[in-house]
């Protein structure tokens, strides 16, 4: 019997020896209290009696683990346990369903890390895998750091094959967020997640998009052009190159003395802060 509650709890056996220290002194008490108040009601003892007897100490329970929890050292594994006892008796409404996210990226990974670090801390959105199609590239060295699987992919398989989609369904991926990534998607991934993938590009789309405009050849071509401003496109992603419907754009004037450098440290910005919070806003219940 303990070992198997060692193995639902997840605990050691000194813990399990805490908790059910706690169970019993908490139940004592919780009687010692319900016979204390219910004396100073000065109630006949009747059926009625014992059913507000059994109401009290329903009550009284939780408060009294909970307190005797605390010199315990267990405080944190009850107000768990209650809140799933709560969610179980539907006393409280369900918890949202967790939504994964994949993110593509094919460089540094400068966004993938922003998106992981925003999400860091959320019950309702977690970065589930990395996707790259480059060995070496700096975002395998993020996801490892942050404990994120990756899932590494080749051309061949991508294009030609079913587009990874049977590894993404395994993950339980909901949502595709490509940040850098290079590769043009398939349609048999835009098919199983339409409207569910997202692309960031640094420009104001519909202009300078399309196969090779990425990086600095967006920037070279803004400056070029003498456009007095640039910016983000955040878009649903299509079968065609930066061709889905647009969701937000932010803008920043472009300097007379800008270089494609210069500009590309203005529009990284722009990224970090827009791209985390469009994301979420997307996701929202």
């Amino acid at each position: 019997m303990f070992d198997r509650l060692r193995h639902k709890w997840k605990v050691g056996g000194l813990q399990l020896f805490l908790i059910l220290c706690t169970f019993a002194t908490g139940g004592s008490l919780t009687g010692i209290a319900g016979k204390k108040i219910m004396n100073l009601l000065g109630l006949e003892r009747s059926i009625g009696w014992f059913i507000l007897y059994i109401v009290l100490i329903t009550l009284l329970w939780p408060m009294a683990v909970l307190l005797v929890s605390v010199f315990f050292g267990q405080f944190r594994f009850f107000t768990g346990y209650l809140y799933k006892m709560a969610r179980r008796l539907k006393l409280i409404p369900p918890a949202p369903a967790v939504r994964n996210i994949a993110i593509f990226a094919s460089g540094a990974g400068s966004n993938a890390q922003q998106i992981i670090r925003h999400f860091a801390g959320s019950r309702q959105v977690k970065v589930a895998l990395i996707v790259c199609n480059r060995p070496g590239a700096g975002v395998l060295s993020i996801a490892a750091n942050a404990g994120i699987p990756v899932l590494m992919i080749e051309r061949e398989k991508f294009y030609r094959g079913n587009g990874y989609v049977d590894e993404l369904q395994q993950a339980r991926i909901d949502f595709i967020v490509l940040a850098g990534f290079l590769w043009k998607i398939p349609s048999s991934l835009i098919q199983v997640w339409q409207r569910r993938i997202v692309n960031i590009h640094p420009a104001l789309l519909p202009l300078y998009g399309g196969k090779g405009m990425y990086g600095h050849h967006v920037h070279q071509a803004v400056i070029h052009a003498k456009d007095p401003e640039s910016g983000i496109t955040i878009h649903y992603v299509d079968e065609h190159y930066d061709n889905g419907d647009i969701i937000f754009q932010a803008r920043i004037p472009v300097h007379p003395t800008d270089t494609p450098a210069s500009l590309a440290a203005r529009i990284h910005a722009l990224e970090h802060q827009h791209f985390p919070r469009i994301i979420e806003g997307l996701l929202a219940p």
